[in-house]
């Protein structure tokens, strides 16, 4: 009997709980539901909030994805997700393209493809502000040229900006290292 038990303990600590080992990037249908206006979607303020790229603790290059649970409510013509760059650069990290992935499926979609976007790049406030402002300019043309590239969204639908240390997601002083300030922010545009 005792051998049953420590097998059955055994074999939950290894299984687990299922979300344990789920993917946390949002499905393409979810985000299609977030990022697709209603009629009644009042048009997007500047305290939206979209897309938001972290890059990692600490500058590095993890490929674990964070946790990106779809904060847009449906219909609301915007979305959070995680999307990771090394700090100091605007290349995509694996765990970045998997994530712009399901967005690029997304935009596809029939219910999605009259409409425009917005990229915003965002940066933290450690630096030079004008480098920063290259920088954010450089994180909104990078998911761009990803999402053309690899699922055929047309430039046209996408109007990139960089606002550098502006509209901080966390308020920090200058020189505060905060990943969540660097980041990508999309709005729905409507058609």
């Amino acid at each position: 009997m005792r051998s049953i038990n420590i097998l059955l303990i055994g074999a939950l600590l290894i299984a687990g709980p299922a979300s344990a080992w789920a993917d946390p990037t949002p499905s393409a249908d979810d985000i299609v539901n977030s990022l697709a206006k209603t009629d009644s979607t009042r048009p997007c303020e500047p305290s939206c909030r979209g897309i938001h790229a972290i890059a990692p603790a600490g500058g590095g290059g993890s490929t674990a994805p964070e946790a990106a649970a779809p904060t847009g409510s449906p219909g609301s013509g915007t979305l959070d997700l995680s999307v990771q760059f090394a700090t100091g650069s605007a290349v995509l990290t694996p765990s970045a393209e998997h994530v712009l992935s399901r967005l690029g499926q997304a935009l596809r979609s029939a219910k999605l493809a009259a409409d425009r976007f917005r990229i915003e790049g965002h940066t933290d406030t450690v630096g030079d502000a004008a480098q920063n402002q290259a920088l954010s300019e450089a994180r909104a043309a990078s998911v761009a040229a990803f999402l053309e590239k690899n699922f055929g969204v047309d430039t046209a639908r996408l109007e990139t900006v960089g606002l550098g240390e502006k509209d901080l997601a966390v308020q920090t002083p200058d020189n505060t290292p905060e990943p969540r300030n660097r980041r990508v922010h999309i709005v729905n545009l409507g058609a």
